[in-house]
């Protein structure tokens, strides 16, 4: 039986896995593998949970209170609750150093996807132009991949940005602000298209409307920040359980991979890695390697494997990531409506500001609040905590926040690299990002038009409030190792392998040519699963 190792647990990997493991492979997965532990009393709902346990303190803030967003911080509106931290845990000796970029990276059983608001979002024609495959290669494995983790949503205004897919589930049930956002939408449909070139639509969402497998339809616990406890809402560590159940497939955690080595030929022939708690390097032999640990990650284990079989260090340009603007509102038509803590707490309409190329669409998550945490909105209040809270109680259905996301395009200026002083136990990664020209501008430009549509649809955004996130907050990462129809140095062919190593495939987002402004997690699975259809 034919061998693939896979480093790598996340939304690419699981996939790729689950696919090749389909078609009869053995499949080795090399991981870190942090897990957190099980959601607490998974019927109850947020305010019950408040009542009910001993200590809820520590289970919304934490321990040592490390889910509280303190005044003065840098603006973001939401944070991850301490049952996510295990997600962004790191082993000991990866360092990065950074200019002019925030990253965040994961090893956690299942990825950065595990802390995701599942918005499953496809590649259209346009946003695949600079890729050498086309949407009628990628949309029979985005149905594929939605009948796997279940998709909610519907064809609406927003399928002139997402093409509709197969297996498709009916969405999931609106709350009563975005009900009302959607019906304003409706009835001042014509105005906004041709005006504002704004389309509002529903949301597409990895979360089950109804029960599929042993998974549960959405219960609306409005939990989904803390983890679902139904597993209604879709995760990568869901598709890894899968996988444990097929005899080929051997799971390898409290693994940390630093490089692979080559033989004479210039074939990969062994993993270098790192048990828990040990610092020598072990070899593992393989026969093909897939890497899928992630943009960054994947960039690290590149550069540091050429590094020891060449010497030198070089760079892998074309870094991308989606710059985010969020902008907060509040609809006045609901000021003094009563909150409704039933809901499904992340996003469930979209909205696309179209000018010029359909590509360079803004795409815009609108979520309504719902259950997200009170207290960084309430220590922004130009008041007192008194009047804060008595006015927060009376505006909390009318508040929604309004997520502006914005393509990236490949740039040499933009590159990870390695450095290797002497006096640093390990090649440590560098990375730097460079704005694209004009950028100020187009943001502002963006924010001043989604104004006037949230006018339009009865809200106005809270005077001060809108934050520009740092490049990397997004962590849609993107581009280091593009596929490419010619085989260039650093680069993939359309079916992923690497032109420079014969045995090597790159399945994770490095491959990505282009970055439209959508979420891109949908498409790594998609195109994962093309791979190890296609290529094996």
């Amino acid at each position: 039986m034919k061998r693939v190792t896979i480093v790598g647990s996340g939304a690419s990997g699981a996939h790729f896995a689950l696919s090749l493991l389909r078609k009869g492979y053995a499949v080795r997965m090399v991981d870190a593998g942090y897990t957190g532990s099980a959601p607490l009393a998974p019927d109850r709902r947020i305010p019950d949970l408040k009542r009910e346990l001993p200590d809820p303190v520590e289970y919304f803030l934490g321990e040592d209170l490390s889910g509280l967003t303190l005044p003065g911080g840098e603006g973001e509106y939401y944070g991850f609750p301490p049952q996510k931290q295990y997600v962004f845990r790191h082993p000991d000796g990866v360092a990065t150093r950074t200019h002019g970029f925030e990253p965040l990276s994961s090893f956690a059983a299942g990825g950065l996807a595990e802390a995701w608001t599942a918005g499953v979002f496809p590649f259209n024609e346009a946003d695949l132009h600079d890729f050498p495959l086309s949407y009628d290669e990628l949309a029979p494995y985005y149905g594929e991949v939605a009948e796997r983790i279940g998709v909610s949503g519907t064809a609406d205004d927003i399928e002139r940005f997402m093409p509709v897919h197969e297996h498709m589930m009916e969405p999931l049930e609106l709350d009563g602000h975005s009900r009302a956002l959607l019906e304003r939408y409706e009835s001042n449909r014509e105005a906004l298209n041709a005006r504002y070139g704004c389309y509002v639509g529903r949301a597409r969402v990895a979360t089950l409307s109804r029960a599929q497998g042993d998974r549960e339809a959405c219960d609306y616990l409005g939990r989904c920040m803390w983890g679902c406890p139904s597993e209604s809402l879709y995760t990568p560590s869901l598709t890894l359980r899968e996988c444990e159940r097929y005899d080929g497939f051997e799971y390898l955690p409290d693994r940390y991979v630093r490089a692979f080595e080559l033989d004479e030929t210039r074939r990969v022939r062994s993993l270098l890695v790192r048990s828990k708690g040990g610092e020598e390097l072990s070899p593992l032999p393989v026969d093909t390697l897939a890497l899928a640990a992630g943009t960054l990650s994947s960039a690290r284990i590149y550069l540091e494997s050429v590094w020891r079989h060449e010497g030198g260090c070089e760079e892998l340009n074309g870094l991308m990531d989606n710059r985010q603007v969020l902008v907060p509102f509040v609809h006045t038509g609901r000021i003094g409506v009563p909150y409704e803590p039933r809901s499904y707490q992340y996003h469930q309409l979209l909205l696309g500001l179209e000018s010029g190329p359909l590509r360079e669409y803004v795409h815009g998550q609108i979520t309504t609040l719902t259950t997200a945490e009170a207290h960084p909105i309430l220590q922004s209040m130009p008041v007192d905590l008194r009047t804060a809270t008595f006015v927060f109680r009376n505006v909390r259905a009318a508040l929604g926040l309004v997520n502006l996301n914005f393509h990236d395009q490949r740039r040499p200026d933009c590159r990870v690299g390695l450095s290797t002083e002497r006096h640093e136990a390990d090649p440590v990664l560098e990375i730097v990002y460079e704005p694209e020209r004009g950028e100020g501008e187009r943001l502002k430009n963006a924010v001043k038009r989604l104004r006037r549509v949230l006018r339009r649809l009865g809200c106005m955004v809270v005077p001060g409030a809108v934050h520009t996130r740092p490049m990397g907050a997004s962590v849609h990462y993107a581009g280091t190792l593009p596929m490419s129809m010619r085989p260039e140095p650093r680069t993939v062919s359309p079916l992923c392998r690497s032109h420079d190593f014969e045995n090597l495939y790159v399945v994770d987002g490095s491959t990505f040519p282009f970055l439209p402004a959508k979420n891109i997690t949908f498409t790594l699975m998609a195109n994962a699963a093309r791979v190890a259809d296609r290529a094996f």
